[in-house]
This record gives structure tokens, C-alpha cells and sequence, in this order.
């Protein structure tokens, strides 16, 4: 069959949407990829669509600022355009640099089967909670539909789709169908923003809508596909969730000359659109520490186990994203630690079929006891001491990374969003770690993720299962106890916080909204059904502001919430003002 001429008919095309997992860098496996698709759809489709700059990985960051990496990927896009020539496959339309008088652009390539390329190039660069495109890419102009086959696509990268100038522009110059790669992160919620920016533009504009995004985790950020085809009249006719799979659409022309569209298979798909919340964060959390230990190439993890639920919470993602061979649980007792948390820690383990080591620590604390009394026997103790608590935790921290030294395992940390907010946490002790995926995620979050958790086991086991046990993975009586640090005897978190209800609900007024204290307490009152006082509000505002020193520390983690701790909070540590 000739290359050029596969059709579905004179006035239709299939387009195979892709939404699959790219590597930042990887330039030969992405474009191993593409390969594998157009081997896959050889002489049976029109046009491959992928997610943006696909052939390189998103976001770049300053790795595209170096010209080699430029060229090594231009090098690797014409070879590509190069073995497209007469092969029998179909069109690519992939995404990457382009080179600029001053910056590169962020581009789209659609590669015809004679090798030729038409270039789209992104118009609006976003620069908000995550993403500094506007640092590394130059704008390019607004752009114009491209002749494909009979039909005037309307190439809308990314941020160009969240913004109706571009789809508008595109239709007044005789787009008939909108295609949109995406390079779009999950956060709570965002999925019913897309679809409503969908429906949005499907009314500004008349024009049905492919929008492909990429699956998978890059450094902090998750990908959560959530790619879906809408028609004309605003109907979402695809849908996909936390995997990778393809969309088979035949895009026809209807009999009043406009763009109509048909779904075929959907490949790959192991479970009917996307997923309801908490689901979707959990799986956040899962895709984001498997691609991060994975693409980091680490045999697994070790992290403390202490019978607390942040902790347990922790284990259940490390064994749902990478299997209970991989993940290594480590009990570290102190004379503190109380045999009911001993028994959580091992109940826990057990149900999700883990090693489990145990470390006493009390040898290392009289060391340390011994190692000081000299230099603290004349000085006074200040009011509200907590050096020798900070010595356990960071005790168990030097144990976690020897292991971690040793065995070659990622130490992960198991800080949750609420406490790592005020630096109820301590530097180089239980912030010890090489990822967090517990970092974005509200206390009142963990709790219920942990009963989700423990009552459901969606699809798997797979590449886009779970990999954890079905049923509970954590004993019940982690979820109900008050939780504590037991660094001394009585010790309670919200003796020191207040109650975690309170506490979130000022954090997500103060910390997501940006408020000040009298607005964080009244409207922290309506959320959580209760006076909640501005004296208290102001205090948990004085503990972030000074915990942010803790903060610029801290590990990376996944991010779930709009304003995440690190690239969407960037505070100064010398800071007067406070929050």
C-alpha cells in the first residue's frame, strides 16, 4: 500500500490519539515510541497525534536552553522524517524544540509520509505555579491552520488551549477540527476544568476537540492523561485516566460541510474514563514515586515505619506503585515508643507482605546523651527544649540513609502537607529523604486516602495497576488513634497544632488562597462548622513563615494542590512581612 494515499475515504481521516509516558531526555526512547505506534498502525491510520514536545519529555526546564540538546533532538526528528519516506506508515504529529533568534520555540512538528514538515509553534508560554516557560521559550505567533489531507487542522499546543484567543484565531482562518497536545499536571479538580475549557471552546469556536495529554511522573509534577475527544455539540465521546492507551477517532465531514466525529477502539484502556476523587489522588501519588524511582533507575525504597498513619500511608503507595519486593520498612523503637505503635508497624507490614527491620535506637540516644552532657552540664534548659527529640528523629534519619547507603534503596519521607506547612518536622530527621509523596497531601487528606485505601483495590495488578495487596493494607487502629511523634511520653500532634480540622482549614485559606489571618479564621469557621479564632490563625501563619528555611530543604514530592510547597511557593526566608 502507498505510504501517501491511506485513507479512510476522500472525506474522512483516523487519527490515533497517543496517550503515553515520555522521559525527559530519553530522545532515542521517545522516539522509539513513535516508532512502535506508526509500526502498530501501519497502512490502518491517517495521522499519529502526541502530547507535547513528546520527542524530548516535558517540562524541559533549562535543559533546553543548551544547544546540544537542541541539536540532538533536531538530529533525532529528521531521522525519523528521514525513514518516513515510503514506508507504509502514518503521519506524526511530535512535539520539541525549535531554534530562535534568541530563545528556541516550543513546536510542533507534523511530519507528512513524504517526510516533509509542516511547524506549529506554541503562542502563549505559561508562567504560573509550576511552569516558567517564559524563562526557556520564546512566543511564537499566533498560529494558523494546517492543510492535512483534505482538512484544516487547527494545532493548538497546551497553554494556547487554556486561552480562547488562539481557538478563536484558528477558526476564523477555517479550522475544521481543534488538536490540542497537552502537557497538563494533575491537581485536584483539574480534570473538570479541561473538559469545561472543552466545552467552552467548543461553543466559542463549533469545533470538535482532540486533546492529548501525557501519562506519567516528571521530578514532582504527575501526568494524569485524562485525554478525551468532544464533538460539535460538547459531548465527550473518549475519555482516559491514569494510563496509557490510544484513541482511534475518524474525523468525516458531515453533510452541512462541518467536522463531525467518530470513536472507534480505545487501546489499552483498563478502566472506563477517569477516575472520582480520592482515587485520582491516590493515583497521583502512585504514578508519581513510580516513575520517579523507575526513571531514576533506584532498586526501591526504605522508610522508617513507625505504627503511625503517615507512615502506613506511606508503605501502601510505595507497594501499590513499585511491589512488595522493592520497598523496605524499618521500625527504629525508642524508649518512647509505645508497643501498641510497635504491633501498627508490624500489622501493617504484614498486610502488605513487606520486610521488616527493627532498629532499636535507644544505644545511639545515650551515646548522644554522653557525647553533650559535658557541653550542656553549666546551661540552662530554655522553655519548651526539644533538642533531645530532634536528636531521635535525626537518629532515625543517619539510620535511614546507612541503609539506604548500603542497600542502594531511595530513603522515603513520609512528611505530610500540614506539618511540613508549619515545620512541625525536623531538618535532617524525619525530612530525611529522597522523595515525599506524602508532601502535598493535608493531614485530613491522609486520613482519608488511608480508609479509601483500606476498603478499595481499583484495577491491577499491571503497569497501571496497583501492585499492593487487595483489602486493608494498614490495621484500622492506625487510622483511629491520635497521632503522635512519641519522642516523650503523652506526646500528642494536635497538642502542639490544635485539631488537624482546624488546622487545614486555615492552612488551604492561608496557604492556597493567599489570605490573611482575620479572613483564614472566618472562612476556616464556615469550612469546618466551627469558631475558629484569628489569634489561632495568626499563630499557625507565624509557624509557616518561619518554617520556610525547613521547607527550601525539604525533599522533592508529588504534587496534588494548586499552590504546592516549592515551585508554586516561592517565599524569601529572610522575611519581615511573614505570611
Amino acid at each position: 500500500m502507498s505510504s501517501a494515499s491511506f485513507s479512510t475515504s476522500p472525506t474522512a481521516l483516523r487519527i490515533i490519539c497517543v496517550q503515553a509516558n515520555p522521559t525527559v531526555g530519553a530522545l532515542q526512547g521517545n522516539f522509539d515510541i513513535v516508532r512502535r505506534h506508526r509500526e502498530r498502525y501501519r497502512g490502518k491510520a491517517d495521522l499519529l497525534v502526541f502530547s507535547e514536545c513528546f520527542g524530548t519529555g516535558y517540562p524541559l526546564q533549562d535543559l533546553v536552553l543548551r544547544p546540544g540538546f537542541r541539536r540532538d533532538f533536531r538530529d533525532a526528528l529528521d531521522a525519523l522524517a528521514g525513514e518516513m519516506r515510503g514506508d507504509g506508515g502514518p503521519a506524526v504529529l511530535v512535539g520539541g524544540p525549535l531554534d530562535g533568534s534568541a530563545l528556541p520555540h516550543n513546536a510542533a512538528f507534523l511530519i507528512e509520509t513524504d517526510g516533509s514538515m509542516k511547524i506549529v509553534l506554541k503562542h502563549t508560554l505559561p508562567n504560573d505555579e509550576v511552569y516558567d516557560e517564559r524563562r526557556v521559550f520564546a512566543p511564537g505567533p499566533l498560529p494558523s491552520p494546517v492543510d492535512f489531507r483534505g482538512f484544516r487542522l487547527g494545532i493548538a499546543i497546551c497553554e494556547d488551549f487554556w486561552h480562547g484567543k488562539v481557538a478563536q484565531a484558528l477558526a476564523a482562518e477555517g479550522a475544521e477540527v481543534l488538536i490540542v497536545p497537552n502537557g497538563s499536571h494533575f491537581r485536584t479538580g483539574k480534570q473538570a476544568v479541561r473538559l469545561a475549557i472543552g466545552r467552552r471552546t467548543v461553543k466559542a469556536t463549533g469545533l470538535p476537540i482532540l486533546y492529548v495529554n501525557q501519562v506519567g511522573g516528571q521530578d514532582s509534577l504527575v501526568f494524569d492523561g485524562g485525554s478525551y475527544v468532544m464533538d460539535r455539540a460538547g459531548l465527550v465521546i473518549a475519555q482516559a485516566g491514569f494510563h496509557e492507551c490510544d484513541f482511534d477517532i475518524t474525523v468525516e465531514r458531515g453533510e452541512d460541510g462541518g467536522v463531525d466525529l467518530r470513536r472507534g477502539d480505545v487501546l489499552g484502556m483498563v478502566q472506563n474514563g477517569y477516575p472520582d476523587e480520592p482515587e485520582a489522588m491516590y493515583r497521583a501519588l502512585v504514578l508519581g514515586l513510580r516513575d520517579y524511582v523507575n526513571k531514576n533507575g533506584f532498586p526501591g525504597v526504605v522508610l522508617g515505619m513507625s505504627g503511625g498513619i503517615d507512615s502506613a500511608l506511606s508503605a501502601a503507595v510505595a507497594v501499590d506503585a513499585l511491589g512488595a519486593d522493592r520497598v523496605l520498612l524499618v521500625r527504629m523503637p525508642s524508649p518512647y515508643t509505645s508497643a501498641e505503635s510497635m504491633e501498627d508497624a508490624e500489622r501493617a507490614a504484614a498486610l502488605l507482605g513487606t520486610r521488616l527491620l527493627t532498629v532499636p535506637i535507644a544505644p545511639a540516644m545515650d551515646a548522644f546523651d554522653g557525647m553533650l552532657a559535658p557541653v550542656f552540664a553549666d546551661r540552662p534548659v530554655p522553655a519548651g527544649d526539644t533538642t533531645f527529640e530532634n536528636v531521635q528523629a535525626r537518629i532515625r534519619g543517619m539510620t535511614l540513609m546507612a541503609l539506604s547507603n548500603r542497600l542502594g534503596l531511595m530513603v522515603l519521607s513520609t512528611g505530610n502537607k500540614s506539618e511540613m506547612s508549619v515545620g512541625y518536622a525536623t531538618l535532617y530527621g524525619d525530612m530525611c529523604g529522597g522523595y515525599s509523596v506524602l508532601k502535598d497531601v493535608y493531614k485530613t487528606v491522609v486520613f482519608r486516602l488511608a480508609r479509601w485505601r483500606n476498603t478499595q483495590w481499583p484495577f491491577g495488578p499491571g503497569p497501571s495497576g496497583l501492585l499492593g495487596p487487595q483489602g486493608a493494607v494498614m490495621p484500622d487502629r492506625i487510622i483511629a488513634k491520635p497521632p503522635s511523634a512519641e519522642l516523650r511520653e503523652g506526646q500528642t500532634d494536635e497538642q502542639a497544632l490544635g485539631a488537624y480540622e482546624h488546622l487545614d482549614a486555615v492552612l488551604a485559606t492561608m496557604v492556597e488562597g493567599l489570605t490573611g489571618a482575620d479572613r483564614a479564621a472566618e472562612l476556616a469557621s464556615v469550612a469546618v462548622g466551627q469558631t475558629i479564632s484569628t489569634a489561632y490563625a495568626e499563630r499557625i501563619g507565624r509557624m509557616t513563615a518561619r518554617a520556610q528555611y525547613k521547607r527550601d530543604q525539604s525533599p522533592p514530592g508529588v504534587v496534588v494542590t494548586e499552590r504546592t510547597y516549592g515551585p508554586g511557593w516561592r517565599l524569601p526566608v529572610t522575611n519581615h512581612y511573614g505570611l
